[in-house]
């Protein structure tokens, strides 16, 4: 018989975590809107859920089981009786928020051009609150190459002595899937560059990663080719904005009309800071939602608070970290936390050279090895 002193225990004690591990679901072709749910379980029993390979969730313990029961297609009665269980709530308070989890992942299923990275308004969980099990995230720098008018200085070209083939990229996103990483951004150099970009985004895509680019946008003016890349399975876009190239501002007209998630990044120099905010209000006038803005001129800084108000005023939404779509920390913030949290931010990410090196990210010195030579287990730990 069980104690007392054992029952007040279980009581109070959380519910322990699901097992760690991959979900998938993917609807019967005669469902319709046809969708794929792909879930991963950390050890701490956070969650992300991938809505058809094109928008990520980040969740909380409770919200993680409601999805592993989601993917797993446990009827809601069944889920209501397991959750109160689990978490000491009624049964029909269980029910509710478990069809009120399947109904917002309905809406992402039926919603184009949504945000690849999404927090549900449960709790929230800060994508670096636990040591995650593997990245979220792999920057791939697909070529060193820039455009011929590009200052070559911009990027590292003679760090490396060769650019993998298109069958080697193919190995290190089935590896990367294969350990659980759901977002793949393909950046350089000026990855337009690669012939091959489409075949990448359409591999990764057939994973079921979610895929960015980070561009100069100039070859997106072309919406021909700007389509090949949705077809093949373009999710979000991060383009680094001209001011001074009509080319630059036509790309950006291009990639509003097309459905895709856009954010444009604003490098503010002592060349342009003169025209920065008449550049914010065309952007704004133009129809741009999402914006980035940094500056490496230090004499800039103030500058660069007082456009990031202009921003917040015109309605944009600024994103701080490139190239990922979301994050809990802009640079006011980041010179406020512990220098662990900053450190801490590169556990969510690894960033790969075109020749494989792995780094902990871009323009870090450190190289944990190469993806095509080294195991997995040695380039994460």
């Amino acid at each position: 018989m069980t104690s007392i002193r054992e029952s007040i225990r279980r009581f109070f004690s959380p519910a322990i975590a699901l097992p760690v591990g991959n979900f998938y679901y993917q609807s019967p072709p005669e469902e319709i809107p046809h969708y794929r749910l792909y879930l991963r379980i950390e050890s701490d029993g956070s969650g992300l859920l991938i809505v058809n390979a094109s928008t990520i969730l980040h969740l909380n313990q409770s919200a993680t089981e409601y999805a592993y029961h989601l993917v797993n297609r446990t009827p809601a009665e069944e889920v209501g009786k397991l959750i109160s269980r689990r978490y000491r709530v009624s049964t029909a308070r269980s029910e509710i928020d478990f069809r009120d989890l399947s109904d917002r992942i309905q809406t992402l299923i039926e919603t184009p051009d949504l945000d690849p990275e999404i927090y549900l308004d449960f709790e929230r969980t800060s994508p670096i609150s636990a040591s995650p099990s593997a990245p979220y995230r792999l920057d791939c720098a697909l070529t060193y190459r820039l455009p011929e008018e590009a200052n070559p200085t911009y990027a590292p070209a003679n760090r490396i002595e060769r650019e993998l083939s298109t069958d080697e990229w193919y190995t290190i996103l089935d590896n990367a899937w294969q350990v659980g990483i759901p977002h793949v951004i393909f950046t350089g150099g000026e990855p337009t560059l690669r012939d091959d970009l489409p075949k990448l985004l359409a591999h990764a895509e057939n994973n079921g990663q979610v895929t960015g680019i980070l561009t100069d946008g100039l070859y997106l003016a072309d919406s021909s080719y700007l389509n090949t890349l949705l077809q093949t399975g373009l999710d979000h876009a991060l383009i680094l904005l001209q001011p001074d190239n009509p080319l630059s501002w036509a790309a950006i007209d291009t990639a509003l009309k097309a459905d895709l998630f856009i954010t444009i990044h604003l490098t503010i120099t002592l060349q342009n800071v003169l025209s920065a905010r008449v550049t914010l209000d065309r952007l704004a006038h133009m129809g741009v939602e999402h914006l980035s803005l940094s500056t490496a001129d230090d004499s800039l800084n103030n500058t660069l608070l007082e456009l990031r108000d202009q921003a917040a005023t015109l309605g944009l939404s600024l994103i701080w970290d490139i190239p990922v779509p979301y994050s809990a920390f802009n640079p006011v913030a980041i010179e406020t936390q512990e220098d662990t949290a900053v450190g801490e931010i590169h556990r969510t990410s690894l960033y790969v050279e075109p020749d494989g090196d792995v780094r902990p990210s871009q323009g870090n010195e450190l190289v944990l090895g190469n993806c095509l030579s080294d195991p997995w287990e040695k380039l994460w730990q």
